[in-house]
Formats: structure tokens, C-alpha cells, sequence
């Protein structure tokens, strides 16, 4: 084989021996140290000298060759990590041999006849060192993985030295305590390192090695069976680890102290290079990744706020086994909880930080990572839920959500980002306080792409809402739910809609309410049953406070008047679905009183053709989402059993969509969301029928609505008459100081759809994870074009 590996210091080492089925001998050190002995290269280098075909080759044809390199680049960073890295030489070697191993591992991973090589023990590499029996001897992957924990806290390579001396009384790696070389000050460390960049650089590239071990889970198919724990990831993150508390605390305070914005000088980041970033962003995605756990399935204690543990403390029951999952559910003290949020707020916003100095602040790129953290920390630590919730601060994370929901709408290849925003808010949203907190004025105005208004946060959030159906893409519609299941769990709290937020959900009940669209998918009259909740809860718990959507309601009176007296007849339905063929515009974007887009917006765009993407797997409906809980007089919450048939709230019309009309009934439609708006014959060989639109328009919770309708129509059209008003501030004045005590039939019981934990959910982070930090790591593009298999790359 004429073919040249060319050597790190550009001379050329000839390939031919590597590649041929002669093995080289492991002792054989003048041949294997070209690897990693020679002057430094950087990982951009080692990717472009080291082609993909080179490496399979490699591992088809001399596969022993292979093995070897793998264990003696191990080996050099078991030794680097023994000695300290005290030389020059010593960083460079450990340093390059990270570069390589993390140029070969993917295709290591990517053939399962491979997969279990790191997996093997090494003879005469016993767990004490030493030579005793090969039977106590690591597996490759131990001794790698306990290395780079090492070398993460190494004084002079990757922390500053706490001795002001030479190399003779250089720290000895195994006796210093690494908690007391934490990172960044933050959570459960006070002081703040000087900054050093080469320590930043030197943390990336370990970090970056530790990222691709960790990805073998790319190379394993999706499946919902949650015994399949990462290896690495369980071992990495276990009591075998003793670097495990201070790197957790390490990655997450420097994530949560970072600020991109250069000091709060304008235009500083354009004058200095900033080592940190590349940290950041690497740190978020092995925290994410290490927290990688399916809470449904385990005994964590996070299942209220009283059983959380506390940091540190061994009073509770123990946690997870994975060690960083059971030291984020243990965080506990306020001010600890407080550096998280402000941190995680600080870096949402970045992206939205407006100044009048176009660019004087750095653009942050690793939104998704902060999405999928805080939902991790909201996840394992009811504790930090309840923080977070109790004053304001929820509301910056609130906007830029809102603000990242608006802005990939349209965007095929940001159906992820869609997913996990909304999911995020569906756990915000099972909780009473959430709902209050929206009451607070909207004054921030973040340039959005949304008509403008005045009023609070709830109603950014409708109209955000009503966006996104409207004018979304087609694969959003699975998410239709979620959004008004959201809208509805916070509705009873909500004391003062705008006008604009108002005519919002009646133009999305409009649409929703059309003959064609009721029946031309199975599931489609729930949209319907959600917005009559919402309209219900805020009548009969917000009524005085409300008199926009009072008036809106009014004035939408017919299409109240048309879902009571909805055609069941096969005639009536058949002409219902021929009028769909007309109207191939999913929502009628019309009567939705757009009005002018805020100042500074820019219209939500499409991506680019051609854009990389990667393939999630279908997210649980909604019933497999939430479970229903019902809010007692006292504001306490009691979980609702699932199968029990709850006395109907309204006389006899139940004001929830499941009662009476089992989701899980709707199991011989698994596709069903893929097309939602598709017509019958599409979607599998279901047609509407009578006693089909019998079973469900029967139970439409109309009773408290027509009954507001019947006593407040005739007296404001006397005021029309009397008066002779055109003018709608007339009317909107009367009904303000109007009342329905005592008119109204007696309220329901608030029923909350709270988010529950579930293997389906757990896969879909999985998937939407590993998909962000593939298409994320492009220099140098560690998985690009090897055989991942937990996703499909595709172009939009």
C-alpha cells in the first residue's frame, strides 16, 4: 500500500506496516510514539490527517493494529495522569493522544463487532496497578474514563497550582483533594480562579474526549427499554469516580457563570478572544449527557418537594446511582438555587439582548443545551421547580422561550427547539403559581414577529401561541395539545386578557370548530374541548377583570350557537368534509385581526434548503404526557385517578376533553398525529360517523357559556338600542361592573393537566440530545458521515 500517514512533525511515517495484516508489537515504542511524541498539532490537524477511510481500513485489515493504538494512547493518558504532566512534553503527549483517540472512537462505536473492545480487560493492567491477576485487571474503558477525571483536575495543565514552587515539590496528583480545585465559584465553592486560558483550552479538549465516549449511545438504535444505561456514563458517574462531586460542580458553575457579554463592555468581545466559550459550550453538553437518566423508571427522590435531598446531606433517602443526577436533586440552598436561574436566564436572553450597538455583545449558539439543563434541573429537583416559580424570575426564562417558539416556527429543522420549549412550559404550567405569575405587565418589548399590545405576560404567551397554530409549519401539529393543554392549566389564574389576547382564542376556536376540521381526523374535537375549558375557567373564576374576552365572546356568540346545533346526520358530515377539498389553508388565517408586528421584528423564516437536520422519535400524546390532578378549595392539588369516571363538572357535560372519551382509545391510530389535519381517507381507513360526533358533541361543556350569552346579550344590545352605541369602550364599560353571581351554574373543580415522567418522554431527550450535539460539533465534525443509528441526518 503506497499510502503515507504523515507524522505529526511532517515527515512522513509510512502506512504500509499499520495497514498490513502484520501486527506491530506493542513494545514496539520507537513506532507507536510517532503518534503522540512528536511536536504539538491541534485536533483540526489530527482530523484532516487521519481520513475516515484510513481508520476503517485500519480496522478491517489489521484490526490488531488497531487494538494496539487504542491501548497505547490509553496508556499514555493513564501514565500522564500517574505523573502529574509536570514537562512540557509529558501535556503535549497526553493532549495528542486525546486529539486521536477522539478522531477514532466514533468508528470504534459505529461496528458492533467493536463495540465491546473498550469493554475488555488489558493484561496486566490490574485495578491496583501493578501485576497481580489479569481477573482484577480494568476494562480499557475504566482506566481511559478514570484518567480524564484525573487530568481534569491536574495543577499546571488544567487548574492553577496551589503551591508557589518548582517541580521538585510539584503537587502529587492522588493525595490533593480536587474540591478544593473546583473551577468556577457557584454552587457549593466560594472562590472564583483566576482565569487562565490554557487550563480552558487544555479542559475543552479533555471534555471533548469524554463527549465522544460517552456517544456510543449514537450508535445504538432508539428503544423505550430504560435498562439500556450508557456504560460509560453509569461508570463515569459512579462512587469508582472520585473526581465525581467537584466536576459535576465544576461543569455546572462554569456553565451558570459565564457572561458572554465581555465584562459589560460593548464591542469587548470583538478585541479579545474568548478561551471560555468553547469551555461553556462543552461543559453544558457532558452535564446534559451525564444526566441522562429516565426518572419515571427510578426510585429519585424528587417526587415532591418534601422528599428532595438536600445538598449533602445524609438524611434523606439515598438517590440515583448516577452520582450527578443524585447531586443536582440534592441542591437545596437558596443561594445556590439562585446562581443556577440567573445564570441559565442570563444565557437564554443572550440571544435576545437588544442594544442600540448592533453586535456589541456576543451571540451564544447553545440555547438548546441551557433548554435541555433547565428542564433537567426542573425534572430531578422539585425543590429548584418551586424556586423558580416563586417570585418573577420564572418570566426570564418565560420570554426567551416565547421568544425561541416564535422565531423557529416555521423553521423545519427546529422542531426539536419547538418541542422542548413547549415541554418545559407544560411542566411550568402544572403548577398554581405559574398561572399567578403571568398576571405581571409585559413591558420588556423583545422585537418579535407578533402584532403589538399592552398587557402581561399571559398575554405574550397566547399570542405566541395562536402564532404558532396559525402559521407554523405542518409538523407542529402534534404540538397542538400541549400548547392549549398549557393555556388551559393556567386559565383559571389568569385576571386581566387584553383585547388582543382575547379575539386570539376565539379566532383559534373558530378555526377549530369548522365542520371540516371536527371531522376529518379522529381526534380533532379535543382542540375544541380545550379552548371551552379555558373560556369556562376564566368565566367562572376570573369573570370580573375579564371583560375583553367577555365582549369577545359575545361577539363570537355564533360560533357558540353553531357547536351546540353541530349536524350529526351522514349528509351533514359528508358536505363538512367536501368543503375541507376547498379550503386547503389549514386554519383560515383570516378575521384573526393581525394588526402591525412589533418594531425591529424580522418575519419568522424557513430554513435554508439544504440545512442539516436530524430525525426525533414521536413524542407520547398528551394523556400519556399529564396526569390530571383536581385543585381542592384550600389550592392543595389531588391526582386524579386515570380510569375513575369523575362526576361531570357541569350538570351533565364534563368541561375536561378525556372524561367520558378515553384518549387511550385512540391506540389503533398511532399515526394519528402525523397528519393531523389530514381528511379521513388519508389517515387510515377511519370515517366519521353519526353516533361518532353523537358520542362528543353530546358532552361539549356549553352550559356555563350559553348561559353567560343568554343573560348578558339582550341587555348589551338594549344599551345598544337605548343609546344608540357603535362604540365598543360604551359597552366594555358596562361589562366591567357587571355580575354573574348567583346566574352562573356552580363552578367546576379546577382540573390541572400536570407533566408525569415517562420512558416515552426520556427517549425523545435522548434523541433530541445527541441530535443537537452532532449537528453542534462541526470543528472538528466528530460523527459526521459515521453510521450513527439513534437518529436519521436529513436536508430540509
Amino acid at each position: 500500500i503506497a499510502d503515507v500517514w504523515t507524522s505529526w512533525n511532517g515527515s512522513s511515517v509510512s502506512i504500509t506496516m499499520f495497514v498490513s495484516p502484520q501486527p506491530v508489537e506493542a513494545t514496539d515504542d520507537a513506532f507507536w510514539d510517532q503518534f503522540w511524541a512528536d511536536t504539538a498539532t491541534s485536533v483540526q490537524d489530527v482530523f484532516a490527517l487521519v481520513p475516515a477511510a484510513e481508520i476503517r481500513a485500519v480496522r478491517e485489515e489489521s484490526p490488531s493494529n488497531l487494538a494496539t493504538l487504542c491501548y497505547k494512547a490509553v496508556e499514555k493518558l493513564v501514565q500522564g495522569a500517574e505523573s502529574g504532566c509536570h514537562t512540557e512534553k509529558e501535556r503535549q503527549i497526553v493532549l495528542n493522544c486525546c486529539r486521536l483517540l477522539t478522531r477514532i472512537l466514533p468508528y470504534i462505536f459505529e461496528d458492533p463487532d467493536w463495540r465491546g473492545f473498550f469493554w475488555s480487560t488489558v493484561p496486566g493492567a490490574g485495578r491496583g496497578g501493578g501485576d497481580e491477576d489479569d481477573e482484577n485487571a480494568r476494562p480499557l474503558a475504566e482506566s481511559l474514563l478514570l484518567a480524564v477525571a484525573d487530568l481534569l483536575f491536574c495543577p499546571d495543565f488544567t487548574v492553577q497550582s496551589h503551591r508557589r514552587s518548582t517541580v521538585d515539590t510539584a503537587e502529587d496528583i492522588h493525595s490533593i483533594d480536587s474540591c478544593e480545585y473546583i473551577w468556577e465559584a457557584g454552587v457549593g465553592f466560594a472562590h472564583s480562579p483566576q482565569p487562565n486560558y490554557i487550563y480552558d483550552l487544555n479542559r475543552t479538549e479533555l471534555l471533548k474526549l469524554l463527549l465522544t465516549c460517552f456517544s456510543e449511545a449514537m450508535y445504538l438504535p432508539p428503544s423505550s427499554d430504560s435498562s439500556n444505561a450508557n456504560p460509560w456514563v453509569q461508570f463515569f458517574c459512579s462512587t469508582e469516580n472520585r473526581h465525581a462531586l467537584p466536576l459535576f460542580t465544576s461543569l455546572l458553575n462554569v456553565v451558570c457563570a459565564y457572561d458572554p457579554v465581555g465584562y459589560g463592555i460593548p464591542y469587548n468581545h470583538l478585541l479579545f478572544s474568548d478561551y471560555r466559550e468553547p469551555l461553556v459550550e462543552e461543559a453544558a453538553q457532558v452535564l446534559i449527557v451525564t444526566l441522562d437518566y429516565d426518572s419515571s423508571t427510578s426510585s429519585s427522590p424528587t417526587v415532591d418537594g418534601t422528599t428532595t435531598g438536600t445538598a449533602m446531606d445524609d438524611m434523606d433517602p439515598p438517590g440515583p446511582d448516577n452520582l450527578f443526577v443524585n447531586y443536582l436533586s440534592r441542591i437545596h440552598r437558596e443561594e445556590d438555587f439562585q446562581f443556577i436561574l440567573k445564570g441559565v436566564a442570563r444565557l437564554l436572553s443572550n440571544p435576545l439582548v437588544q442594544t442600540y450597538l448592533p453586535n456589541s455583545a456576543k451571540k451564544i449558539q447553545f440555547h438548546q443545551e441551557l433548554l435541555v439543563l433547565f428542564w433537567k434541573l426542573c425534572d430531578f429537583n422539585k425543590k429548584f421547580l418551586f424556586f423558580v416559580l416563586k417570585s418573577s424570575d420564572v418570566l426570564d426564562i418565560l420570554v426567551p422561550i416565547l421568544y425561541f417558539l416564535n422565531d423557529a416556527r416555521a423553521d423545519q429543522s427546529r422542531v426539536g427547539l419547538m418541542h422542548i420549549g413547549v415541554f418545559i412550559l407544560l411542566l411550568l404550567s402544572g403548577e398554581r403559581n405559574f398561572g399567578v405569575r403571568l398576571n405581571k405587565p409585559y413591558s420588556v418589548r423583545v422585537p418579535m414577529d407578533i402584532p403589538v399590545f399592552t398587557g402581561t405576560h399571559a398575554d405574550l404567551l397566547i399570542i405566541v401561541f395562536h402564532k404558532i397554530i396559525t402559521s407554523g409549519h405542518q409538523r407542529l401539529q402534534p404540538l397542538f395539545d400541549c400548547l392549549l393543554t398549557i393555556v388551559v392549566n393556567v386559565s383559571p389564574y389568569l385576571k386581566s386578557l387584553s383585547m388582543v389576547a382575547a379575539n386570539k382564542l376565539l379566532h383559534l376556536l373558530e378555526a377549530f370548530s369548522t365542520t371540516w376540521f371536527l371531522f376529518s381526523a379522529v381526534q380533532n374535537h379535543h382542540l375544541v374541548f380545550f379552548l371551552l375549558e379555558v373560556f369556562n375557567n376564566i368565566i367562572q373564576y376570573q369573570f370580573d377583570g375579564n371583560s375583553n374576552l367577555v365582549y369577545a365572546v359575545i361577539r363570537k356568540r355564533n360560533v357558540f350557537h353553531q357547536l351546540a346545533n353541530l349536524p350529526t346526520d351522514s349528509q351533514a358530515i359528508q358536505k363538512g368534509l367536501q368543503r375541507k377539498k376547498k379550503t386547503p389553508e389549514p386554519i383560515s388565517r383570516t378575521n384573526s385581526q393581525e394588526g402591525v408586528s412589533m418594531e425591529g421584528s424580522r418575519p419568522a423564516a424557513p430554513a435554508e434548503p439544504g440545512t442539516l437536520k436530524t430525525s426525533l422519535v414521536a413524542t407520547p400524546g398528551i394523556d400519556k404526557l399529564t396526569e390530571k390532578s383536581q385543585v381542592s378549595e384550600d389550592g392543595t392539588m389531588r391526582s386524579l385517578e386515570p380510569e375513575s369516571s369523575q362526576p361531570p363538572p357541569e350538570g351533565n357535560l364534563p368541561s375536561a376533553v378525556s372524561d367520558g372519551e378515553p384518549w387511550s382509545g385512540e391506540a389503533s391510530h398511532p399515526r394519528r398525529d402525523r397528519r393531523r389535519l389530514s381528511s379521513a381517507s388519508s389517515s387510515g381507513q377511519w370515517t366519521p360517523t353519526p353516533d361518532w360526533v353523537m358520542s362528543w358533541k353530546s358532552k361539549l361543556p356549553l352550559q356555563t357559556i350559553m348561559r353567560l350569552l343568554q343573560v348578558l346579550v339582550p341587555q348589551v344590545e338594549k344599551i345598544c338600542i337605548d343609546k344608540g352605541l357603535t362604540d365598543e369602550s360604551e359597552i366594555l364599560k358596562f361589562l366591567q361592573h357587571g355580575t354573574l353571581v348567583g346566574l352562573l351554574p356552580v363552578p367546576h373543580p379546577i382540573l390541572i393537566r400536570k407533566y408525569q415522567a415517562n420512558s416515552g418522554t426520556a427517549m425523545w431527550f435522548r434523541t433530541y440530545m445527541w441530535g443537537v450535539i452532532y449537528l453542534r460539533n462541526v470543528d472538528p465534525p466528530i460523527w459526521y458521515d459515521t453510521d450513527v443509528k439513534l437518529f436519521e441526518i436529513q436536508r430540509v
